[in-house]
């Protein structure tokens, strides 16, 4: 399980280079509505130590103190990048953070990006949306194109839609990246032509500017988990490349 600061890394990343993490979580536990099987911080039910949520003026505090050392040590930063212990919109300092994230960023490494992961959940909240609309990646989940599967790979809070989730990402007008989690286990599996096609169609109406297509890199609570190679990945895909959509694929 991983349990990470207020600001950690920089770190390597598959998909946003040399990066610099934001913890809107607690340190010492985990909070999301999703409990996906595959998640890095274990389960949530191993997290529940620690419910407290950093400030907007501890982010603030915290990610300034970061950035003066890296700047003194001529550490180069890619992308700063709201990950952690869970799903980091759930903080209610959400949007106020965002706007103090990037006049830090402006300040101290005006040519990094700021990405934030999230699992959609929460795109439909008003506030939440705005601030997503402000930074340069905001990175949003589906790793399932039915409630069924969701309920088998991110096993979500009561409530969870697939559909009211697309509904809400139609509001970017396709300016966001879609992330897409491809694995199988003994009850379900990604590539099976059925999970394929509806997940193509999500794609085919979203239309997101960049496609990031991945798969299990590290320990997952559910040890039944299986990992695709990235030709499978990318034969998986393939009437998507061929339609010209903008896919980065990462084994």
């Amino acid at each position: 399980m991983l349990r990470e600061e207020t600001v950690f890394g920089p770190i390597r990343s598959r998909r946003l280079g040399n990066s610099l993490g934001i913890n809107l979580l607690p340190v010492n536990g985990k909070v999301c509505n999703f409990d996906c099987v595959y998640c890095e911080c274990g389960w949530n039910r191993d997290g529940r130590d620690d419910t407290l949520l950093p400030s907007p003026e501890k982010v603030h505090t915290a990610l300034e103190e970061k950035l003066k050392v890296l700047c003194k040590e001529g550490t180069p930063i890619d992308s700063i990048t709201f990950s952690g212990d869970g799903e980091p919109t759930l903080n209610p300092g959400f949007p106020e953070i965002i706007d103090d994230v990037l006049s830090l960023r402006d300040i101290y490494c005006p040519a990094a990006t700021v990405s934030v992961l999230s699992n959609a959940t929460r795109v439909h909240i008003p506030g939440v949306f705005t601030a997503l609309c402000k930074v340069d990646n905001p990175i949003m989940k589906i790793d399932a194109p039915t409630n069924e599967l969701a309920a088998l790979i991110n096993n979500p809070a009561p409530g969870y839609d697939v559909r009211k989730v697309v509904e809400a990402l139609k509001k970017f007008n396709g300016n966001f990246i879609l992330q897409t989690m491809f694995l199988r286990s003994p009850v379900f599996d990604s590539s099976a032509p059925e999970v394929l096609g509806g997940w193509m169609n999500i794609v085919r109406l979203l239309r997101p500017r960049q496609i990031m297509v991945y798969t299990i890199d590290r320990p997952t609570p559910d040890e039944s988990l299986v990992k695709f190679t990235e030709a499978e990945m990318k034969n998986m895909v393939t009437p998507l490349l061929a339609e010209g959509f903008n896919i980065q694929i990462k084994g």
